[in-house]
């Protein structure tokens, strides 16, 4: 005869379980590719210690690198050789972040894209981004 546990995980005094749902969109994972430009909060970067490009010229290359990935390029290679961001020796990897980490056009541009999905040009204060949430 099978001996089935009645035991709860949960408190024994109010016997409310334990276990709590995933939220979801608590934290999200993303790697990015950041060109910065002249206007940006620090218009330098380990690629270049003056950066003096126009905003619009940011975006057009940023647009040759979303062509590049959509044409089949590796979004973590591109960031690794292009962004002007430290994580680019992660390959844009940023880790795991919550909600008012990054600033809010990132954030909110991450939190809305599904994992595995790429972001169109996404304009922050320290440039402009492409971003691959991952999860």
């Amino acid at each position: 005869e099978a001996v089935v546990s009645t035991q709860s995980t949960g408190n024994t005094e109010t016997q409310e379980s334990s276990w709590e749902k995933p939220s979801g969109s608590s934290k999200v994972r993303a790697s990015h590719l950041l060109v910065k430009h002249r206007d940006s909060r620090r218009p330098s970067s380990w690629r270049e210690a003056n950066i003096t490009r126009s905003k619009q010229e940011a975006l057009q290359i940023l647009q040759g690198f979303i062509d590049q990935i959509n044409g089949g390029a590796s979004f973590a290679e591109l960031a690794k050789e292009n962004s002007d961001c430290s994580s680019a020796s992660r390959g844009g990897d940023l880790g795991f972040f919550g909600r008012g980490q990054m600033q809010k056009p990132f954030e909110e541009a991450t939190f809305g894209l599904q994992i595995d999905e790429m972001s169109g040009p996404v304009i922050t204060d320290s440039g402009v981004h492409i971003i691959l949430r991952t999860g």
